[in-house]
């Protein structure tokens, strides 16, 4: 009646409690069984959701791949890379010795071209100081947007084919880039204009050095204009693209301008470029470039080591003095030698600098025909340094003797003179008669 009944052998059953208490686990199991299947969609829709993000990862990945690969093709194309295939392609460039950097690495090399990495810049490009994954030290050279595009294929196809000691070596280029990259091998010690005219007193430019180093730079002109596969006209010799590596020795550096000719040209025919105080009158009147205008430049380059002077002096903002003009009118004049560098003048043998004076006056002649050619000059300034280094070494040998003569005479020779007059003269020796035995 009141919801209890008697069970037999178990006492009493309350049937609401009964009913009460199976409603209860039916919501249990129920919750239970949402849980469970709430659990089962999240997992699937988290597992979901990282696929579809997987799926968009490598969806974004492959398409900037490819747009990356039609930007360098299109970079590939504007920084000349069609004109590279095709000189490549004619066999007139060794394209063994080169290599094809890609951006990454670079950008790695010079910490994403760093201005402090910044080794020099030029009116085209600037040069950045770089280290490779396996340490090896470079040179950067990235060109400038307005920078013509010609002259980054030039300096590519000219050093691509030039192995000398005394010119700066090509490791490689880059085209993936909006500007053109050269990779060069990098010379520790700047360049010869830095060198001379900021001269360190720990590190002086002896006599010596500027002797070695200007017969190092025609050696390399004359490589350039005789020995190499094809004649290459410089340009721009100038003592900023003299560089000097962990010895010191000369590298001729920066082609951008060069030429290279055939073998019965004379002459190059072309707007008149290059640096003021070094350029060739007699180019800047007729725009005919020769291998005489290189031999110009030089002449420049080595008044610069013979009087430590830049080859431009601003009198005042109107007036600027060329060195070049302003030295053959003191050879003209017979006062050459008030302007010859002081370390120059005390280490070095006047004839010897006489000689190079010569030289000089030859490579600065208003007529081109009149120059010597490098080949001449290479020659004459390796016997200049011979007979320099002969006269030194006879020197050290006349000081050596001299030398060992002198510590005889004073250890005996001297003795005994001054004794001999003690024991032939009863009187007290003055120094007259001392001087007299000893000369």
């Amino acid at each position: 009646m009141n919801g209890r009944r008697r069970v037999m052998g178990w006492g009493t059953l309350d049937c609401n409690n009964l009913t009460v208490s199976g409603a209860r686990g039916g919501v249990t199991r129920d919750v239970t069984h949402t849980l469970q299947v709430s659990t089962s969609l999240g997992v699937s829709a988290s597992l979901g959701s990282i696929i579809l993000l997987f799926i968009l990862w490598r969806l974004f990945k492959v398409t900037k791949e490819v747009v990356e690969k039609e930007y360098r093709k299109r970079f590939f194309k504007r920084n000349g890379g069609l004109l590279l295939q095709q000189i490549l392609s004619s066999n007139k460039v060794s394209v063994d010795k080169v290599k094809l950097f890609s951006l990454t690495e670079l950008e790695k090399a010079t910490d994403n071209f760093n201005t402090n990495r910044v080794l020099g810049r030029g009116g085209q490009a600037t040069v950045y100081k770089g280290m490779l994954i396996d340490g090896t030290i470079i040179a950067v050279k990235k060109f400038k947007v307005q920078g013509k595009i010609e002259e980054f294929i030039n300096e590519f196809v000219i050093l691509s084919q030039i192995n000398h000691r005394n010119v700066v070596k090509l490791l490689g280029s880059c085209l993936e880039t909006k500007i053109p990259l050269l990779v060069y091998e990098f010379i520790p010690n700047g360049n010869l204009f830095e060198y001379l005219h900021q001269q360190n007193e720990d590190l002086p430019l002896t006599w010596d050095m500027r002797l070695r180093i200007a017969a190092e730079i025609a050696e390399a002109l004359f490589y350039l204009h005789s020995a190499a596969s094809r004649p290459i006209y410089h340009k721009d010799i100038k003592s900023t693209n003299i560089l000097l590596d962990e010895k010191y020795r000369a590298k001729v550096a920066d082609f951008g301008t060069s030429r290279m000719i055939s073998m019965d040209v004379t002459h190059l025919t072309t707007v008149v470029q290059g640096t003021f105080g070094y350029l060739d009158p007699e180019f800047f009147q007729t725009s005919q470039f020769t291998e005489k205008s290189d031999v110009y430049s030089f002449g420049v380059v080595l008044v610069e080591l013979l009087t430590g002077q830049k080859p431009i002096t601003l009198l005042n903002p109107e007036e600027a003095k060329g060195l070049a003009p302003y030295f053959i009118t003191c050879v003209e004049e017979n006062c050459v030698f008030d302007i010859i560098d002081e370390r120059v003048m005390k280490e070095g043998k006047k004839d010897g600098i006489r000689e190079v004076v010569n030289l000089v006056s030859r490579c600065l002649n208003l007529n081109g025909k009149r120059r010597p050619t490098m080949k001449e000059l290479t020659l004459e300034l390796e016997v200049i340094r011979k007979l320099e280094k002969k006269s030194n070494a006879q020197e050290d040998h006349n000081e050596l003797v001299i030398s060992e003569d002198y510590q005889y005479w004073d250890d005996n020779s001297t003795i005994l003179e001054i004794k001999s007059v003690f024991d032939l003269s009863s009187r007290t020796p003055i120094l007259e008669d001392i001087h007299s035995h000893t000369i």
